[in-house]
């Protein structure tokens, strides 16, 4: 089940929550609704490695464990804030320490996981997790290029 308040408001954030769940097409569609054409594939991506990864490695795929989203649409970016009830991440690990050069590194072909790491880096232009490591945000900067900003409707 999604909730979600509607209707949306502009340059306030909008919340919608979730149970742990990897069938995320409608939950992607309803994320991307304000993201340009030309992003959405991208981004699209990037929404979908961050909430697999807080639906698997967060909730545990408990459907009892909610994940919660909300996000917002400005004149400057677009972002997104992920909240999952599991345990976190254990201190030092590389994904609460700023992301090194040598992070951007993808791991073998043979590896079952830690490709969204790099993913979400590529995708996005601001990657922070809470000091707990059970919230992520995300943002994504508008250009200030008049070819590449998006219309904000």
């Amino acid at each position: 089940m999604i909730a979600i308040p509607i209707p949306w408001n502009r340059s306030k954030w909008s919340t919608m929550s979730f149970t742990s769940t990897l069938y995320l097409c409608p939950v992607l569609d309803l994320l991307l609704v304000n993201v340009p054409p030309e992003w959405r594939a991208e981004v699209r991506l990037g929404l979908q490695e961050a909430l697999v990864n807080a639906a698997k490695h967060g909730n545990k795929l408990d459907p009892s464990k909610t994940i919660i989203v909300r996000f917002t649409v400005t004149e400057r970016e677009y972002s997104w804030v992920i909240v999952d009830e599991g345990g976190g991440f254990a201190k030092g690990h590389r994904c609460l320490n700023t992301y090194h050069s040598q992070a951007k590194q993808l791991p073998t072909d043979e590896a079952e996981n830690g490709r969204g790491f790099s993913i979400l880096h590529e995708v996005f232009d601001d990657v922070h997790w809470n000091r707990d490591g059970t919230q992520l945000t995300l943002s994504k900067a508008v250009s200030n290029s008049k070819e590449k900003q998006p219309s904000i409707c």
